[in-house]
Order: structure tokens, then C-alpha cells, then sequence
């Protein structure tokens, strides 16, 4: 079975920055794409940013600007850049790796953006 496993979250204060990691159990190339979603309490699960295996990018307008999403196919691993942080960025952060048929999500990392 797949396996993603996310690290890097935390707390942070307003305008900071986090890296988030998604390491993937299997080679990432094999994913049709991959991708960072967020859940905040009480709201559904949205989707923040993508990359598929061609290299095109995709971002949710509220993170534009801010986020970078990236891949280290070497390493099995995307990241999740997160510059200029609001609070409103706070949520559980999940990965999510797309095959034609199959989803596979971690199981989520939290981030805190607070003073």
C-alpha cells in the first residue's frame, strides 16, 4: 500500500514561513500527480496546490504568491513552501497522490499560524 507520510508543520506567527514534507513510500513518478490539500475545523477539505508528473503546477488563489510546491523525484518527496503565513492558513495539512484509479492521502499535519 502507498504510504505518504508528512512532516515540518508547526507553529509559526504571522508572515513566517514553513516547509512541509511529503514522503511517498514509492517512486513519486509513478503518481499521475501529487498534491497539497488543507482542512480547517469546521470547514471542508480544499485544495491548496498541485503538481502532476509533467511539471504543471497549479495553486489555490488564496496562496498564490506565497506557496511554492516542489518535487525531489530523487528523494521520493514534494514540498510545500509556505512563505508569509496567515492565520488563516491555519488547518491540517494533508498530501495527496493521484493514480488513474486510486487516491492516497496522508494522514495530515497540522499548522498554526498565530502570535
Amino acid at each position: 500500500q502507498v504510504q505518504l507520510v508528512e512532516s515540518g508543520g508547526g507553529l509559526v506567527q504571522p508572515g513566517g514561513s514553513l516547509r512541509l514534507s511529503c514522503a511517498a513510500s514509492e517512486s513519486i513518478n509513478r503518481f499521475y500527480g501529487m498534491g497539497w490539500y488543507r482542512q480547517a475545523p469546521g470547514k471542508q477539505r480544499e485544495h491548496v496546490a498541485s503538481i502532476t508528473r509533467a511539471g504543471s503546477i497549479g495553486y489555490a488563489d488564496s496562496v498564490k504568491g506565497r506557496f511554492t510546491i516542489a518535487r525531489d523525484n530523487a528523494k521520493n518527496t514534494v514540498y510545500l513552501q509556505m512563505n508569509s503565513l496567515k492565520p488563516e492558513d491555519t488547518a491540517a495539512y494533508y498530501c495527496r497522490a493521484d493514480e488513474a484509479i486510486n487516491v492516497y492521502w496522508g494522514h495530515g499535519i497540522q499548522v498554526a499560524v498565530s502570535s
